[in-house]
């Protein structure tokens, strides 16, 4: 199977799950489900769920009960773009070639949304089939990358606070190491948990994680200078119309792609040991660093 097939059959499986775990539009209150639903079926690539079963399988041959935590990942994915896309915040009109969220619902709901996303997230890893151990684990994994102390929050508020100020290298890779790649990370790292692999086995794909995260977003700021509006899906050239601090902006677009292709190699060196277990893994790699949206 190609590398696309493999991803349009691993999407289907991921909102299958996920159709199964949202309540339907029409379970009261109506309002708040066909929002949630709105946004989270809105075409999304799945990369953060895509990467936790991968993990899972990657460390072991019996890990099919790992779907409702791939899902968790991804509500709390998209709790965050909701949010990230509102006034206050980004402010933007268009995610994944649809209108926003707050566009369809207004800004109130879009809130509750993503609030209720966000809460359904823990509710579905509640319920994991899995040792209490690891259920713990799961929840804590999924709460710190999510969270203010380098996690996605904490990256955001860095980022806010960064609009305008010299764009650093130290404070570039603080907003991007917690704002994008605590998640992907957490990704990885609960696959290996829940699969119940090793330490080493942890560590190593932790380290991945850090690679391709970093990885994902120099890409995506490449992208924000190079895509167009339509390619993107969303409104291109806005980390520059905001003064937001990029790796284009601190480092230039040529070197930017090189740091891009290192991070990309580091991520197949520490993969190396698993051999072709982790061929999926390797070819994810790829797919990050070369996408054009």
């Amino acid at each position: 199977m190609t590398l696309h097939d493999y991803l349009a059959h691993q999407q289907q499986l991921v909102d299958a799950q996920l159709d199964r775990l949202v309540p339907p539009e029409t379970t009261p209150p109506e309002t708040i489900h066909r929002a949630m639903r709105y946004s989270l079926f809105a075409g999304g690539k799945r990369i953060r769920p895509i990467l936790c079963l991968e993990a899972a399988r990657t460390v072991s041959d019996s890990a099919e009960g790992v779907f409702p935590v791939a899902c968790a990942l991804e509500l709390v994915h998209t709790y965050s773009l909701i949010h990230d896309d509102l006034p206050a915040l980004d402010n933007d009109d268009y995610r994944r070639g649809k209108l926003t969220n707050h566009k369809v619902f207004g800004d109130a709901m879009a809130i509750l949304a993503g609030d209720a996303l966000l809460t359904l997230a823990f509710e579905v890893l509640a319920k994991v089939e899995a040792p209490p151990g690891r259920k713990i684990r799961l929840i804590a994994e999924l709460a710190a990358a999510a969270g203010t102390v380098g996690g996605m929050i904490g990256g955001q508020v860095a980022d806010l606070e960064g609009e305008g100020k010299a764009p650093e290298p130290e404070l570039l890779r603080t907003i991007h190491t917690a704002k994008t790649g605590a998640m992907l990370r957490a990704s990885l790292r609960m696959g290996v948990v829940f699969a119940g692999g090793t330490k080493a086995q942890y560590n190593a794909l932790s380290a991945y994680g850090e690679h391709i995260g970093l990885a994902f977003q120099i890409v995506d700021d490449i992208l924000d200078v190079e895509q167009s509006s339509a390619a993107l899906g969303k409104t291109a050239g806005k980390d520059a119309a905001q003064h937001k601090i990029t790796f284009p902006a601190v480092y230039g677009l040529e070197t930017s792609h090189r740091m891009a292709e290192e991070q990309c190699a580091h991520a197949h060196r520490v993969l190396a040991p698993f051999g072709d277990r982790a061929r999926r893994l390797n070819e994810l790699a790829d797919h990050i660093v070369h996408r054009k949206s």
